[in-house]
């Protein structure tokens, strides 16, 4: 199958994805008496989970266009990890709603945010899966030849990018606050020009 059809497909799945990222910031419920801008402010959570899973799922579909883009070419393994993938991102808009709605909560926030960084992190680790097949394994399809110390160094940076994640999906068992901080700031290092030069993971 030619590429052209395999990112067309991911685009939009990846698009459909985080259009529904909005959806889940809600109109505020005011009580009686409280403000516009008071209920607004209350939503924090929901904006900081928003923001947050918007840039991240933004940065993989750059790397994944810059991944899928040394490809002549995909075989029925390579489709089917992309599925992966895309299943994987299909389900941060629901994790996205989670971490905010629990956040604050007295019960079930440490959840939330294992879910929450635990979904970045399934991505991730799929998205180095993905790149790993492809460098490593069918390296053969690709559309200009890389020797091998070049693809182990693009691999590299992709599977340290999971790290993070694994460490916030462990920190979220003693702070919600503390799993969401860490995520949102992988988010700001990747979108940032330090990490744009050579970043093929998120």
């Amino acid at each position: 199958m030619s590429t052209g059809r395999l990112e067309a497909f991911s685009d939009g799945v990846i698009a459909v994805a985080i259009t529904l990222l909005v959806l889940n910031i809600d109109l505020p419920h005011l009580k009686p008496g409280e403000s516009l801008a008071h209920g607004l402010a209350q939503m924090w959570p929901a904006y900081a989970a928003y923001v947050t899973s918007f840039i991240t799922i933004g940065i993989i579909w750059i790397n994944h266009h810059v991944m899928i883009s040394r490809l002549r070419q995909a075989d029925h393994a390579i489709l089917f990890l992309n599925l992966l993938l895309l299943m994987s991102i299909a389900v941060l808009p629901f994790a996205t709603r989670l971490m905010a709605a629990y956040l604050r909560e007295s019960s079930g926030q440490h959840l939330a945010a294992a879910i929450y960084s635990g979904a970045f992190l399934v991505m991730s680790v799929f998205f180095s899966i993905l790149n790993a097949h492809i460098l490593l394994v069918k390296h053969e399809k690709l559309t200009r030849p890389l020797g091998l110390e070049q693809r182990r160094r693009i691999l590299s940076r992709a599977i340290g990018g999971s790290v993070p994640y694994a460490i916030a999906t462990a920190l979220a068992a003693v702070s919600s606050y503390a799993t969401l901080i860490i995520c949102a700031a992988i988010a700001v290092f990747y979108a940032s020009p330090i990490a744009s030069g050579g970043s093929q993971q998120a």
